[in-house]
């Protein structure tokens, strides 16, 4: 059943924290078509319609080399900075007040960019945002499994270079059936040197991949993580660690890790307890918005608007901020929850209009 009206108002209204959204997936159609033209670079399609059209994924190969297309028409710092931009003017109207943001630094690196000059303007771009704006946003660089270890050495030392100045952990994404043994190494220096671990696993292929995870990289999150419904000991697991899940809902369906919404596992590892969270991977490409994720799936499972307030609540708690950041975003969700009529209480929202329940 869609989603009423009233509910529709308070998740466009509502605070949220977005914890698993590419810089690269994120770029708009109209900015890919310009940033081609500015670098020579030919598309399949030359117009809006026709790029959205190439963004209708066949299969993950498909995908990869989209992205992969996407990267190699950022070039300059100007055009990081671009993109960075129009990412955060969008988090800002939709009320994503904290966003950590995965970037591949290393596929630029190949591509021939300077990654200090890449850093310095992605930095001051955050920074301005946060004082213009009032969001903010940190980066997560990620190793790609499926390209090698010393690229993988690119990524950790542009990753610790980076600490303190808008890089909050260290990723993996890539091709799952890729073995992430080679990385340990880094991750365990990640996790030496102060930064957070995250990795994508457990999307196409199965519960193996986000125990892995776990294990080699020493994971805090899971990127997607729907497999683990198939293990009822990892499930166990994941929630007795305390391990949330970055679940991307639209972008599981189009790329065929699940038939539809309405048979996505969201549902089923939330009854279970583990935490879930809910986010928008590459929004462009895949025609959805972090707004539109939460009323597909208040939709499909029938939420209420205390269930989707507690989802945002989730991703801001288990979001890579020191202590007092932390307690800062509390109160703004806090107060901005109050005015959409969702108060907190002993740790639940609750929620007085009946129109929203």
């Amino acid at each position: 059943m869609s989603p009423s009206e009233p509910l529709r108002d308070f998740v466009a209204g509502m605070p949220k924290a977005e914890l698993h959204v590419h810089l690269e997936g994120s770029i708009q159609p109209l900015t890919l078509l310009e940033l081609a033209r500015r670098r020579g670079i030919d598309l399949p399609a030359d117009d809006v319609d026709g790029l959205r059209e190439w963004f209708r994924f066949r299969d993950f190969e498909h995908f990869v080399d989209i992205y992969l297309t996407c990267c190699r028409c950022l070039r300059d710092p100007e055009d990081f900075q671009l993109v960075m931009e129009q990412f955060l003017a969008e988090q800002e109207r939709q009320n994503v007040l904290y966003s950590e943001v995965h970037f591949t630094i290393g596929t630029h690196l190949a591509n021939g960019v300077n990654g200090g000059e890449v850093a310095a303007a992605l930095f001051e771009t955050l920074t301005e945002a946060e004082q213009r704006r009032g969001v903010r946003a940190r980066l997560i660089p990620d190793i790609v499994r499926d390209v090698g270890p010393a690229r993988a050495d690119q990524t950790l030392e542009w990753a610790l270079a980076g600490r303190g100045r808008g890089v909050v952990a260290l990723g993996l994404s890539g091709f799952e059936s890729s073995p992430d043994e080679p990385y340990r190494e880094h991750f365990q220096v990640a996790l030496q040197e102060g930064l957070h671990r995250v990795a994508h696993a457990g999307e196409h292929e199965g519960p193996g991949t986000i125990r892995s995870a776990l294990d080699v990289c020493q994971a805090e999150r899971i990127g997607h993580g729907i497999r683990a419904v198939d293990d009822p000991g990892l499930v166990d697991e994941l929630v007795d660690r305390g391990t949330p899940l970055e679940i991307c809902p639209t972008s599981n369906v189009r790329l065929g890790a699940v038939p539809e919404i309405s048979e996505h596992p969201f549902d089923d590892l939330r009854r279970e307890g583990v935490l879930v969270t809910v986010n928008s991977d590459d929004p462009p490409q895949f025609e959805t918005t972090i707004t539109d994720e939460y009323l597909n799936l208040a939709a499909a499972f029938d939420y209420s608007a205390a269930d989707l307030a507690s989802f945002s609540w989730t991703a801001l708690h288990h979001a890579f901020l020191e202590p007092a950041e932390r307690r800062d975003f509390e109160r703004q969700f806090e107060s901005r929850f109050r005015e959409l009529g969702a108060v907190l209480e002993d740790g639940r929202f609750m929620v007085a209009d009946p129109s929203l329940t």
